[in-house]
């Protein structure tokens, strides 16, 4: 079993300033996110702009990845797709080349969950690996509600965690809980913006691109340690980066540019491009980060 707890950093995708693909990059990425403490890296996640990828630039970016964790940390690898014979070529491309997860989220705009449980099955098949259960409602328009989850559990039997983004996700959390039967480990998302607040109804940890990791493993170490009022102060300085950072209800190349720009500022990558379609940052909301970066003492 994999340790599937803590903080699980979702990998941004570094391009060069024409919009191709940073391939000598990524290591100098990897290194820098691996120091930050994290327990696990999640690549190709819609943070990582897999939508916006060739399939030759995945299969360049997850060989790159694993090769330089070298195992030290579990990689865990997207492969949501449109289709289920898509997912399936993902997911068995994320194994060949040496993943050791694959997180999955519902085909867009799928409706017949008995279909979305078909689908989970093909793709855990084809995987042979554990899957993370990706309930991300905005970008795929799919409700997975807690009863539907838990049945994913006891069905899928890869299936060894739950990444939860629909807000309110704590009260989603309390539900999964209640409902029994088989347990896995449940991460938040949405960029940590409830993260104090799922720890506090039993979530194991976060998985999300906020480019301060360090930040969310402190949180969670001192929610763990016990020291829950230290958390919360943790959690309450970095919380106006967090709500900025994640943007919610932007246009998604919003959020991932002003990530992407944080990543730039602290040196993890070259350049902050976010390939089209998306807006770029205007002059407003690249003085509104810098304020916010030196109140929160980044």
């Amino acid at each position: 079993m994999l340790d599937w707890s803590g903080i699980y950093h979702i990998l941004a995708t570094p391009f060069l300033d024409d919009g191709s693909l940073d391939a000598e990059g990524i290591p100098r990425l990897v290194d820098a996110v691996l120091g930050s403490g994290v327990t696990g890296i999640t690549i190709l996640g819609i943070a990582g702009e897999a939508h916006r990828l060739t399939d030759e630039e995945r299969r360049r970016v997850v060989d790159a990845v694993v090769k330089e964790v070298r195992g030290r940390v579990p990689v865990a690898v997207g492969v949501s797709a449109s289709g289920t014979h898509l997912a399936c070529g993902y997911a068995a491309m994320a194994r060949e080349h040496g993943a050791d997860a694959v997180m999955v989220a519902p085909p867009a705009g799928a409706r017949n969950l008995d279909a979305v449980a078909e689908y989970y099955q093909a793709v855990a098949a084809a995987a042979r690996l554990p899957v993370v259960l990706q309930d991300e409602p905005v970008t795929t328009q799919v409700v997975m509600p807690p009863a539907f989850l838990a049945r994913l559990v006891a069905e899928v039997e890869a299936a060894q965690a739950v990444k939860l983004e629909e807000a309110p996700t704590p009260v989603k959390i309390t539900r999964l809980r209640e409902l029994g039967g088989r347990q896995v480990p449940i991460f938040g998302g949405l960029g940590g913006v409830y993260f104090f607040e799922e720890l506090s109804r039993g979530a194991d940890g976060a998985m999300t691109g906020f480019p301060y990791p360090e930040a969310l493993r402190a949180i969670r170490e001192a929610f763990v340690a016990g020291r829950r009022d230290d958390a919360r102060a943790l959690f309450y300085r970095w919380l106006p980066l967090i709500r900025y950072e994640s943007q919610p209800g932007s246009t998604p190349g919003t959020a991932i540019g002003i990530r992407k720009e944080i990543l730039r500022r602290r040196g993890w990558i070259a350049s902050a491009r976010v390939r089209p379609p998306a807006p770029a940052l205007d002059a407003g909301t690249m003085d509104e980060l810098s304020e916010i970066l030196r109140a929160v003492g980044a």
